[in-house]
C-alpha cells in the first residue's frame, strides 16, 4: 500500500468513514464519506487494488467534501471491500468499507390483490423505522403488562428489549416474562411483544425496544411505574399480607445535619429476585415529594435524599427491601442541629394559583440583619417578579404572575447560613411540574414526567421550541411521558411540557461518558526494500479496541523537531512509504499510533531511519499571460515536491541563481521567485515589442511553456480611487494629487465644471505619473469641488476652507446680571480675532439692534446694551460666536420690591451642632435689613452672626442648638423674608465597632465588650442571645462619656454567647466564647521519664505547671500518696515537687503527677552501680605460651572493693599449685609462675557470684610451636588482559615464611609483581596482566607447597565513542577520532575506506593518544567523499564525509554611498578566492566600463568607481557571481540650494506695499524671512510666495512698525540684511468739520475729508478720546471720515476735534436740554407704622437732573430726621423713625415738574 504526501498545505483527513452495507441482491448499495484537506484532495474509489470507473451501474457523486460511490442492481459478484483514496499535494489517506450482497429469500405464496394500497411508511428497503412505538403505563403491583411495538424496514429488523439499559435475562428470571410476536393484523413489518407476568415494584423502569437491519438501528421506549395498591383487605386468603415494618434488633446508626442543609441516606441490598424498597419515618411510609426524593443511583443504591431539613424532620428513618426469599432492614437516627441564632418567626408553607401572586414572610431578630432569598439553590434578586419587601425586622418576598415553575422550596438567609424553609406550590392544570435542570449521561435513557389536574387532556412536548415525535410520548389519565431512549448531545436543551397557558420546562443536559484512548500498535517494525520505498510492519493494539479505528502515520527528517502527518491506514498492518510522500531528500524517521473517537493512543517510534528522494510532478502548469503595456507579467507553476529548474525566455536559459537579472543589456528585465512548491517568473515593466515572447520551464521530469501576449494599455486613475473630501481653515496650502497609470500624460484640472486657470493662487504641476493642482494660501471662496479629467476617467476633490474656529476668550462661565427697573444693563464678550462674526440671542430668539437694545463692537469686544432695563427684558441671553456661546442670565427687578430672595416661606431644619445659614438677597447693596427671631430682633453674637455681601444678607448659627428653633424674619421698610429652623437631635450612630467582634476568653478571666457612640447622653439596650441582659454583680454595665461597657468581672463558660448593643438607630453584635483555661504541665516537656538514683541518695522529681494555682495529685505505682518524713510534696509558684530525703531501693517504681488535663510519668530506678570491667575494654586474644613460661592475668574493676571469682575451665582457681591471687586497688591478677600444658585452658574473671555478673575471659595455650605448613590451596584465576591478578594463600604459624614461584622461577618482588602479608595470610599480585604472563604459580611453605593456573584472555577492544558523519568543505582539513574501552596496542584498530584499508597518502595520517585515535585528512578533496570505518577484532564503526565543493565567500562586504549630487562613489568587495569574474550593476543594469564607470580588480578585492553622479543615480549597486551576490545602496543627495539674487534695500511711504524679493539656484526650496532677527509668519498684511525660483515678501499697508532690517535663509545660505524705510505719509484736510447745534436726544454727524485715502485719524469730545460703542459711531469711507453721536445729552456740549498725524480739524457741537420731568412718580397716599421708616422714590428723564423735596411748602434739608438719595436718574427721600407728627403732604419738584405724597401715620 502506498500514499504520498507534502508538507505544503494539509494531508486529507477523514472526518466520516464509509461504513459496511450489507443490500439484498438487485438493491441499491451507497458508500460515503466526507474528507477534507489543502487543497481539495482528488478522490478515487478502488476495488481489489484496481480504480474503478464510473458505468451505467457505478456512478460516484459528489457535494463539496461529502464524496460517495452508488452502485445500482447489485450483483453478488459486486461485494467485497471498496477503498476510497483521496490525494492531494500535502499527502494521501485513504478508507475501506466492505459491501455485502445477500441473496434475497425465496418468496411464500401469498394472494396478491388487484390494486394494492400504497405501500405504508417503513415498507421499502432502508433503515427501521418505528410504525408503532410502547405507550408507558401506570399500574398497580400484581398486574399484568404487555408493551408492543411494530417496525418496518427491509430486510426485516431483528427486535429485541431491554429494560435500564440491561438484556431482560440480567434481570429476571425467565418465568417473570414473555417475548410473543405482537398481532400485525395485516400490517407490514415486524413486531415483537414484551408481556410482564405479575409486575413488582422493582419492575418500574425505562423499556426500550431496539429494532437492527443491514442499514441501521432505531428505539424507542416506554415508561412503566408500578404503584403500591392501596391498604384493603386481601381478597384472596392466600395471599401474603403486607409484612409491617420489624423493629431493630440494633441500635441505628445516628447522623446529626445542621438545619437548612441536606441529608443523604443511601441503602445498598442485593437479591434475587430484585427486592422491593421502601422508606419509612417514624414507623410511616414515605413518599416523594418537593423536599424528600427517593431514586437509584448508577452504583445499583437506593437513596433517600431530605432537602433543606428542619426541626420537624428529626427520627428514625428506615430502609426496608423484601423479596419472595425475605426481608431486610438498615435505619438511621437524624438528628438536626438548630442554630443558636434563629429566625423569630419562621417562613410557612403557602399556595397560590397560576398567574396569581404568593407571599412569603419571616422575622429576624434585629432589623439590621441582612437576608437573601432563594429557590432552592437559585438566588433571587430584587425584579418585578419576585418583589423584596423590608419592614423592619420582618421580611416579605412576593412572587407575581405565579407559574408551575415557581413551585419548589423558598429559603430565606441571614448570615450565618441560618435558614428558613417554605413550600410554594401553585395551583394549576400541571399538578406535578417537571424538574429544574436534569442530568443524564449519553447514551443513558431520559424521562420526564408530569402530572395534570384534568385525565385525558392533550398536552404538547417540544424542545428549544421545537415539537417532538410523537413516538417519544405517551398519556394515561393523569400522567404524561416523555421517553428519549439512548440520549446524544443533540438531544440536549429546554424541554418543555405545554397545556394551555400552563407551562413548565426543564433544562436536559447531555454528558458525555469519558472513555479510555486506544493501545498503541505493537511490534513496529521497519524494513528498507528496493531502492527509495521504506515498508513498515505493525501489530494491532491489545486489547483491541471497542470503536473502529484507524493508524495515523507521521515521519520526521533526521535534524528536524517537527512530526507530519503522512496519512491514515484503516486495517492494514503494513504500509509502504515511497519517495514520493516526502517533499525533499533527506533521511526520514516514522511513528505511528492508533486513533478512535475516544481519542488518540501514544505514537510508537520505528527503530531506524530511512533515505527517501522525491520525484517531481506537475500540480498546476504554466498558463499564457495577457497584460498591458508597461505592467509586470508573471508566470507560475507548481510542482508535488522542492527541486530546482530552470526558466527560459525565447529559448534562451536564464540565470536562476540570480534572483533579478535581465536578458540583454538595457533589455527585458526579470526577477525569479522560489517559495516551496511554487516557481515564478517575473518579466518586468513588458513593452510592446514584448508580445508573442515563449516562456519555459524545465526540471527533471517536468517541462512546460507558455506565451506572452501584451496589450496597449488604456490610462486609468491609480489614486484616489474614491471621491476625496478635505477640509482647510484659511491661508493654509492645499495639494491635490492625482496619480495616474501612465506616465507623462496629460490631464486637466477643473473647479465647479469649469476649467482651471493657472494664476498665483492657483498652481498645476505635473510630474511623472502624478498631477497636483495647489492653492498656496486658501480662502473660503476657493471651497468647491474640484476634478481632474483624462481620457474619460475623473478623480473628484470636495475642497471645504473655512475661516479658523472663533473662541470666547470671556466669560467662560455663566454669568448672572441682577439690576433693578431703569437701570442700564451692558453684557460684554470678548472673542479671540478682530471682526469675527457675533449673534447674540435672548431666550432662543436673535436680538434686533433698537431704541431699548444697542449692539456695540470694539475690536474683538462686542457688548449688548440695555439703556434703560425694563423688567421684561429679563431673561436668558447668549452671545454666540462660530461653535461657542457665552450664557448672561438678567434678572430685572421692580423697585416696588426690595427682596429679590426668597420669595415664599423658606423651612430648614437641621440637627444639633450643626451649621445654619439663613440668606436674602435685595435688589439693591445698600439696603439694610433687620433680622427677628420670634418677633423679637436679633442681637450680633459668636453663635449667631449677621453677613453683609453686595446684595446679599446672611444670618449664620455655626452650631445650632435646640434652642435657636423658631421663626426668623428678615426685614426690611414693609417687607419681610421668612425662614422657619427645626433643631433636632443628631440621630446616634455607634461608631466603634463598625463589624461583628469575636472574643474568646477563658474561665474567670475579665470581658470587657465597649461600644462607642457619637452622642455621650444617648441610651442604650444590651441584649444576649435576643434577651435584654440585667446588671448584677457578674455583669456590669458603664457608661464612660460616648463609651459604653459591658463587663463580665469573672467570666464562666455559660456567660458565652451572641451580645447586641442597641442604641435605638444602629446596633453593634459581639460573640463572646468562654472556656475553661487547661491545667497543663509546661515542663518537663516529655510525658514519661525514665530516672536513676543511687542508693542511699535524695530523689527529687520537680514539674511547672500553668496556671500557677493549678491543683495536681502524685500517684505511685497507681496508688495516690501522701506527705509524710520520708516523701515530702511541695508547692511554690508554678513548681511542684515530690522528695525522697533519703531513698531506699524499695522506694523505686513509676510516680505520676497528674493535673485535671494532663499527666506525667518518672520512672525511678534506686540501685547501686554495677561492678564494671574497666581494663582491658574488649576481650584479650588468645595468650600462647611455651612451657615453663611465666604467665600473668590482669584486669580492672570499677570498683576497688569489689568481690571477683576466679576459673579454669569452669571449675574455681585455688591459690597453690603454681597460681597466685592479687588484688592492687581495683586491679585483680592471677600469675603462674611456670606453665605447663596442665594450665591451658579458658580463665574467667567473675564480679560476684550472681549468675549473669559481668565477667572477663583469658585463653591460655601452653604447647611446642607449630610446624610450618599451608592452610589454604591457591585458586586458579582467568584475567582479562590488562587486568590485575591476586593469587591467596594462609600458613601457620602466621609468622611462617613463604616462597612464591612462577612457571617453576623464584619470583622477585617488583613493579608488576607485589608480594603482602597480613597475618596468616599472603598475597602475590601480577599488575597489568598480559597475554604471555599466564602459567602456574606456586607457593611453598615449609615442606607443603599449593599451585594454581593463571589463564589471561584477550580483551575486546570495543568503542566507545563511535565515528561521527562529517560535513566539510573543499580545502579544509577533516579529523574522524574514535574512543575505546581500553588503551590497545599498536596497530590494534585499523581505518577502512569503503571496506577497503586506507592507501597510502601524504594527506593522511593516524594518531592514538590513550584511548583515542584519530585519523586526519589535510585539505579534503571531493575525491575523499565516501564511507570511512574504524576497525578492531571486535567492534567495528562507520561515518559518512562528505565534502561539498569550496564556497565562495564575502570577506569585506560592499557598504552603502551617499555622495552629494556630481560627486563620484567608489564601491570595494573582498572576496575569499583570487580570480573570481562577476559583473557590477546598478538597479539592475549591468555596469560596464567607461568614463564614469571605472572597473578594476586586485587580487582578492574588486573595485568600482562611479562619477559624475546625479539624483536618478540613486539605487542598488550589486556584485554578481554564479555562487553569491552581495549589494549594498548608492545615495546621491541632492546639492545644496544657493541664493542666487537676494533682497534689495526698500524704500516705501506709509501705508503702500513693499515687497522683497531673491532668487534660488532650485525651485523647490524652503526658506525662512526674518525681520530683525524673528521669524516672519504669513498674516493679512504680510504674504510669502514661492514662484519658481523666485521667493517674495509682501508687506501691505507698511507703517512705522514695519521699518527695520530683513533676511532670508535657505538651508545654510543666507542673504541680507537689507533695510526697509517707512517714509511719513503727509496728511492735510480738505474739508473741515461743521459745527453742530442740536437738541437733547437727538443725533450729531460730523465730517471730514483728508487728502490720503489710507489714513487713521482720532476723535475726540472735549478732550475725551472717543471709541465706537454705544452711542459713538465713528467710520471712514475712502478720504472721507465721520463721527455720528446719537441720543444727545446736555453733558455732550463741547468741542469736536479730528486729528490725521500732523492735521486737524475743530468744530462745536452745542446741545439744547430739555425740561427736565418725571417718568415715576410717588405713590398719592402712603401709610407707615410708627417707627418705621417712609421711603418715597421717583424717576426723572435724565440722570444728573436736580430734584427739591418740600413738606409743607418747605424745603427739606438732609440730616439725621430726612436723608436725601439720588442714584442716576433716581432720587428718594427716606424719612427715620417715624412719628406721628411727621404726618402731612411732601412733594417733590423736578425742574417744572412736581408730585405730591400724602404720608399717614399709624400706632401710636
Amino acid at each position: 500500500m502506498k500514499a504520498g504526501s507534502g508538507d505544503q498545505g494539509s494531508p486529507p483527513c477523514f472526518l466520516r468513514f464509509p461504513r459496511p452495507v450489507r443490500v439484498l441482491s438487485g438493491a441499491e448499495a451507497e458508500l460515503k464519506c466526507v474528507v477534507l484537506g489543502e487543497p481539495p484532495p482528488t478522490v478515487v474509489w478502488e476495488k481489489g487494488g484496481q480504480p474503478l470507473a464510473a458505468s451505467e451501474r457505478l456512478s460516484f457523486p459528489a457535494d463539496g467534501a461529502e464524496h460517495g460511490l452508488l452502485l445500482s442492481g447489485a450483483l453478488p459478484t459486486d461485494a467485497g471491500v471498496y477503498v476510497c483514496r483521496a490525494r492531494n499535494a500535502a499527502g494521501e489517506a485513504y478508507a475501506a468499507a466492505a459491501v455485502t450482497v445477500l441473496e434475497p429469500p425465496a418468496p411464500e405464496p401469498e394472494p396478491q390483490p388487484a390494486e394494492g394500497p400504497l405501500p405504508p411508511p417503513g415498507a421499502g428497503e432502508g433503515a427501521p423505522v418505528f410504525l408503532t412505538g410502547p405507550r408507558s403505563q401506570w399500574v398497580l403491583r400484581g398486574a399484568e403488562v404487555v408493551l408492543e411495538c411494530q417496525v418496518g424496514g427491509l430486510p426485516e429488523p431483528t427486535l429485541y428489549w431491554e429494560k435500564d439499559g440491561m438484556a431482560l435475562d440480567e434481570v429476571w428470571d425467565s418465568s417473570h416474562f414473555a417475548l410473543e410476536p405482537g398481532r400485525t393484523e395485516g400490517r407490514p413489518g415486524a413486531s415483537l411483544a414484551l408481556r410482564i407476568l405479575a409486575v413488582r415494584l422493582p419492575d418500574s423502569g425505562v423499556y426500550v425496544c431496539h429494532a437492527r437491519n443491514a442499514h441501521g438501528h432505531a428505539r424507542a421506549g416506554a415508561l412503566l411505574q408500578v404503584h403500591q395498591p392501596p391498604e384493603s383487605p386481601p381478597e384472596d386468603p392466600d395471599e401474603v399480607p403486607k409484612p409491617v415494618v420489624e423493629p431493630l434488633k440494633c441500635a441505628p446508626k445516628t447522623f446529626w445535619v445542621n438545619e437548612g442543609k441536606h441529608a443523604k441516606f443511601r441503602c445498598y441490598v442485593m437479591g434475587k429476585p430484585e427486592p422491593e424498597i421502601e422508606w419509612h419515618w417514624e414507623g410511616r411510609p414515605l413518599l416523594p415529594d418537593r423536599r424528600r426524593l427517593m431514586y437509584r443511583d448508577r452504583g445499583g443504591g437506593f437513596v433517600l435524599k431530605v432537602l433543606y431539613c428542619q426541626a420537624k424532620d428529626r427520627g428514625l428513618y428506615v430502609c426496608a427491601a423484601r423479596n419472595s426469599a425475605g426481608q431486610t432492614l438498615s435505619a438511621v437516627q437524624l438528628h438536626v442541629k438548630e442554630p443558636r441564632f434563629r429566625f423569630t418567626r419562621p417562613l410557612q408553607d403557602v399556595e397560590g394559583r397560576e398567574h396569581g401572586i404568593a407571599v412569603l414572610e419571616c422575622k429576624v431578630p434585629n432589623s439590621r440583619i441582612p437576608t437573601a432569598w432563594f429557590r432552592e439553590d437559585q438566588r433571587l434578586l430584587p425584579c418585578r417578579k419576585y418583589e423584596q419587601i423590608e419592614e423592619g425586622a420582618v421580611r416579605r418576598l412576593i412572587i407575581h404572575r405565579l407559574k408551575a415553575d415557581d413551585e419548589g422550596v423558598y429559603l430565606c438567609e441571614m448570615r450565618g447560613r441560618v435558614r428558613t424553609v417554605a413550600n410554594v406550590t401553585v395551583k394549576g392544570p400541571i399538578l406535578k411540574r417537571l424538574p429544574r435542570k436534569l442530568d443524564v449521561f449519553e447514551g443513558e435513557n431520559a424521562v420526564l414526567l408530569v402530572e395534570t389536574g384534568e385525565a385525558g387532556v392533550e398536552g404538547c412536548w417540544t424542545r428549544d421550541g421545537e415539537d417532538l415525535p410523537a413516538i417519544c410520548q405517551s398519556s394515561s389519565g393523569h400522567m404524561h411521558a416523555l421517553v428519549l431512549p439512548g440520549v446524544t448531545r443533540e438531544d440536549a436543551g429546554e424541554v418543555t411540557f405545554s397545556l394551555g397557558n400552563s407551562h413548565t420546562t426543564t433544562l436536559l443536559r447531555v454528558k458525555c461518558i469519558k472513555h479510555n484512548p486506544p493501545g498503541p500498535p505493537l511490534l513496529v517494525e521497519m524494513f528498507k526494500g528496493h531502492k527509495n520505498t521504506v515498508l513498515l510492519t505493525w501489530k494491532p493494539p491489545e486489547p483491541a479496541p471497542e470503536t473502529p479505528f484507524i493508524y495515523r502515520l507521521e515521519r520526521q527528517e533526521v535534524g528536524s523537531e517537527d512530526w507530519i502527518q503522512c496519512f491514515s491506514i484503516v486495517k492494514a498492518g503494513a504500509v509502504e512509504v515511497p519517495g514520493d510522500c516526502v517533499p525533499s531528500e533527506g533521511d526520514y524517521r516514522f511513528r505511528i499510533c492508533t486513533v478512535s473517537e475516544h481519542g488518540r493512543s501514544p505514537h510508537v517510534v520505528f527503530h531506524g531511519s530511512a533515505h527517501l528522494v522525491p520525484t517531481a510532478r506537475l500540480v498546476a502548469g504554466l498558463e499564457d499571460v495577457q497584460v498591458y503595456d508597461g505592467e509586470d507579467a508573471v508566470f507560475s507553476l507548481h510542482l508535488s515536491t522542492i527541486i530546482q529548474g530552470t526558466w527560459f525566455l525565447n529559448g534562451e536559459e536564464l540565470k536562476s541563481h540570480v534572483p533579478e537579472g535581465e536578458v540583454e543589456p538595457g533589455a527585458l528585465r526579470y526577477r525569479v521567485e522560489k517559495k516551496g512548491l511554487q516557481h515564478r517568473l517575473i518579466l518586468q515593466a513588458v513593452k510592446h515589442q514584448d508580445s508573442g515572447a515563449l516562456v519555459g520551464f524545465s526540471c527533471p521530469g517536468v517541462q512546460d511553456s507558455a506565451a506572452l501576449t501584451i496589450q496597449e494599455s488604456p490610462v486609468h486613475i491609480l489614486s484616489p480611487q474614491d471621491n476625496v473630501s478635505l477640509t482647510f481653515t484659511t491661508s493654509e496650502r492645499v495639494v491635490l494629487t492625482c496619480e495616474l497609470s501612465r506616465v507623462d500624460f496629460p490631464a486637466s484640472w477643473y473647479k465647479d465644471g469649469q476649467r482651471v486657470e493657472e494664476s498665483e493662487s492657483l498652481v498645476v504641476k505635473m510630474d511623472g505619473r502624478k498631477h497636483r493642482l495647489i492653492l498656496p494660501e486658501a480662502q473660503v471662496q476657493d471651497s468647491g469641488e474640484f476634478e481632474c479629467r483624462t481620457e474619460g476617467v475623473s478623480a473628484f476633490f470636495s475642497v471645504t476652507v473655512r475661516d479658523p474656529p472663533v473662541h470666547i476668550l470671556d466669560p467662560r462661565e455663566h454669568v448672572f446680571v441682577h439690576a433693578i427697573t431703569s437701570e442700564c444693563v451692558m453684557l460684554t464678550c470678548e472673542v479671540d480675532r478682530e471682526g469675527a462674526p457675533v449673534h447674540w440671542y435672548k431666550d432662543g430668539q436673535e436680538v434686533e439692534e433698537s431704541d431699548f437694545v444697542v449692539l456695540e463692537n470694539e475690536g474683538a469686544h462686542h457688548r449688548l446694551v440695555l439703556p434703560a432695563a425694563q423688567p421684561p427684558d429679563g431673561g436668558e441671553f447668549q452671545c454666540v460666536a462660530g461653535d461657542e456661546r457665552a450664557y448672561f442670565t438678567v434678572t430685572i427687578t421692580d423697585v416696588s420690591s426690595w427682596i429679590v430672595y426668597p420669595s415664599g416661606k423658606v423651612y430648614v431644619a437641621a440637627v444639633r451642632l450643626e451649621r445654619v445659614v439663613l440668606t436674602c438677597e435685595l435688589c439693591r447693596p445698600w439696603a439694610e435689613v433687620r433680622w427677628t427671631k420670634d418677633g423679637e430682633e436679633v442681637v450680633e453674637s459668636p453663635a449667631l452672626l449677621l453677613q453683609k455681601e453686595d446684595t446679599v444678607r446672611r444670618l449664620v448659627l455655626p452650631a445650632v442648638q435646640l434652642e435657636d428653633s423658631g421663626e426668623y424674619l428678615c426685614e426690611i421698610d414693609d417687607e419681610s423674608a421668612s425662614f422657619t429652623v427645626t433643631v433636632t437631635e443628631p440621630p446616634v450612630r455607634i461608631i466603634y465597632p463598625r463589624d461583628e467582634v469575636t472574643l474568646v476568653a477563658v474561665s474567670l478571666e475579665c470581658v470587657v465588650l465597649m461600644c462607642e457612640l457619637s452622642r455621650e447622653d444617648a441610651p442604650v439596650r444590651w441584649y444576649k442571645d435576643g434577651l435584654e441582659v440585667e446588671e448584677s454583680e457578674a455583669l456590669v454595665l458603664e457608661s464612660d462619656g460616648p463609651r459604653r461597657r459591658l463587663v463580665l468581672p469573672a467570666a464562666q463558660p455559660e456567660d458565652g454567647g451572641e451580645f447586641v448593643c442597641d442604641a435605638g438607630d444602629d446596633s453593634a453584635f459581639f460573640t463572646v466564647t468562654v472556656t475553661a483555661p487547661p491545667e497543663r504541665i509546661v515542663h518537663p516537656a516529655a510525658r514519661a521519664l525514665d530516672l536513676q538514683f543511687g542508693v542511699p541518695g535524695r530523689v527529687e522529681l520537680r514539674c511547672e505547671v500553668a496556671p500557677a494555682g493549678s491543683q495536681v495529685r502524685w500517684y505511685k505505682d497507681g496508688l495516690e500518696v501522701e506527705a509524710s518524713d520520708v516523701l515530702q510534696l511541695g508547692a511554690e509558684g508554678p513548681v511542684r515537687t515530690l522528695t525522697l530525703p533519703h531513698a531506699e531501693p524499695e522506694d523505686a517504681g513509676e510516680y505520676v503527677c497528674e493535673t485535671r488535663d494532663e499527666a506525667v510519668t518518672f520512672n525511678v530506678s534506686l540501685a547501686e552501680p554495677p561492678v564494671q570491667f574497666l581494663a582491658p575494654e574488649a576481650a584479650p586474644s588468645p595468650l600462647c605460651v611455651a612451657p615453663g613460661d611465666p604467665v600473668v592475668l590482669s584486669c580492672e574493676l570499677s570498683r576497688a572493693g569489689a568481690l571477683v571469682f576466679w576459673s579454669h575451665n569452669g571449675r574455681p582457681v585455688q591459690e597453690g599449685e603454681g597460681l597466685e591471687l592479687h588484688a592492687e586497688g581495683p586491679r585483680r591478677i592471677l600469675c603462674i609462675r611456670a606453665a605447663d600444658p596442665a594450665h591451658a585452658g579458658l580463665y574467667t574473671c567473675q564480679s560476684g557470684a550472681a549468675p549473669g555478673a559481668p565477667s572477663l575471659s583469658f585463653t591460655v595455650q601452653v604447647a611446642e610451636p607449630p610446624p610450618v605448613k599451608l592452610i589454604s590451596e591457591l585458586t586458579p584465576l582467568t584475567v582479562h588482559e590488562g587486568d590485575d591478578a591476586t593469587f591467596r594463600c594462609e600458613v601457620s604459624p602466621p609468622d611462617a615464611d613463604v616462597t612464591w614461584l612462577r612457571n617453576g622461577a623464584v619470583v622477585t618482588p617488583g613493579p608488576q609483581l607485589e608480594m603482602a602479608q597480613n597475618g596468616s595470610s599472603r598475597t602475590l599480585t601480577l599488575r597489568g596482566c598480559q597475554l604471555e604472563d599466564a602459567g602456574t604459580v606456586t607457593a611453598r611453605a615449609g615442606g607443603t607447597a599449593t599451585s594454581a593456573r593463571l589463564h589471561v584472555r584477550e580483551t575486546e577492544l570495543l568503542f566507545l565513542r563511535r565515528l561521527q558523519d562529517v560535513r566539510a568543505e573543499e580545502g579544509q582539513d577533516v579529523c574522524l577520532q574514535v574512543e575505546t574501552g581500553r588503551v590497545g596496542a599498536a596497530g590494534a584498530v585499523r581505518w577502512v575506506r569503503g571496506g577497503v584499508p586506507l592507501p597510502p597518502d601524504s594527506r593522511l595520517a593516524t594518531t592514538q593518544d590513550g584511548h583515542v585515535h584519530r585519523l586526519l585528512i589535510h585539505g579534503v578533496v571531493p575525491a575523499d567523499q565516501g564511507t570511512y570505518g574504524c576497525e578492531s577484532h571486535h567492534d567495528r564503526t562507520l561515518a559518512r564525509l562528505s565534502v561539498r565543493p569550496r564556497q565562495l565567500r564575502v570577506l569585506r562586504p560592499l557598504e552603502d554611498v551617499t555622495i552629494t549630487e556630481g560627486g563620484s562613489a567608489t564601491f570595494q568587495l573582498e572576496l575569499s578566492q583570487e580570480g573570481v569574474t562577476g559583473e557590477w550593476a546598478r538597479g539592475g543594469v549591468r555596469l560596464q566600463q567607461g568614463p564614469t564607470c571605472q572597473i578594476h580588480t586586485e587580487g582578492h578585492t574588486h573595485h568600482l568607481v562611479l562619477s559624475g553622479l546625479g539624483l536618478a543615480d540613486s539605487g542598488c549597486i550589486s556584485f554578481t557571481t554564479d555562487a553569491l551576490r552581495c549589494a549594498a545602496r548608492l545615495t546621491v543627495r541632492e546639492a545644496p540650494v544657493t541664493i542666487v539674487q537676494g533682497p534689495q534695500d526698500l524704500e516705501v511711504t506709509e501705508g503702500d506695499t513693499a515687497t522683497f524679493e531673491c532668487q534660488l539656484s532650485q525651485a523647490l526650496a524652503d526658506i525662512t524671512w526674518e525681520k530683525d532677527g524673528r521669524p516672519l509668519t504669513p498674516s493679512p498684511r504680510l504674504r510669502l510666495q514661492a514662484l519658481g525660483t523666485r521667493r517674495l515678501l509682501q508687506l501691505r499697508r507698511c507703517g512705522p512698525m514695519d521699518a527695520g532690517n530683513y533676511s532670508c535663509t535657505v538651508g545654510m545660505a543666507r542673504a541680507g540684511p537689507v533695510h526697509l524705510v517707512v517714509r511719513e505719509r503727509k496728511v492735510s484736510v480738505l474739508s473741515e468739520l461743521r459745527s453742530v447745534h442740536a437738541r437733547e436726544g437727538d443725533g450729531a454727524t460730523f465730517e471730514c475729508t483728508l487728502s490720503e485715502v489710507e489714513t487713521t485719524g482720532n476723535w475726540e469730545l472735549g478732550g475725551r478720546p472717543l471709541r465706537p460703542g454705544g452711542r459713538i459711531r465713528i467710520r471712514q469711507e475712502g478720504k472721507k471720515h465721520f463721527l455720528v453721536l446719537s441720543e444727545l445729552c446736555p453733558e455732550d456740549a463741547g468741542e469736536v476735534r479730528f486729528q490725521a498725524g500732523s492735521a486737524q480739524s475743530v468744530a462745536q457741537l452745542e446741545v439744547e436740554a430739555l425740561p427736565l420731568q418725571m417718568c415715576r412718580r410717588p405713590p398719592r397716599e402712603k401709610s407707615v407704622l410708627v417707627g418705621r421708616r417712609a421711603v418715597l422714590e421717583v424717576t426723572v428723564s435724565r440722570s444728573g437732573g436736580q430734584v427739591c423735596w418740600l413738606r409743607e411748602g418747605v424745603e427739606l434739608c438732609p440730616g439725621d430726621k430726612y436723608e436725601l438719595r439720588s442714584h442716576g436718574a433716581t432720587h428718594s427721600l427716606v424719612i427715620h423713625d417715624v412719628r406721628p407728627e411727621d404726618q402731612g403732604t411732601y412733594c417733590c419738584q423736578a425742574g417744572a415738574d412736581s408730585a405730591h405724597t400724602q404720608l399717614l401715620v399709624e400706632g401710636e
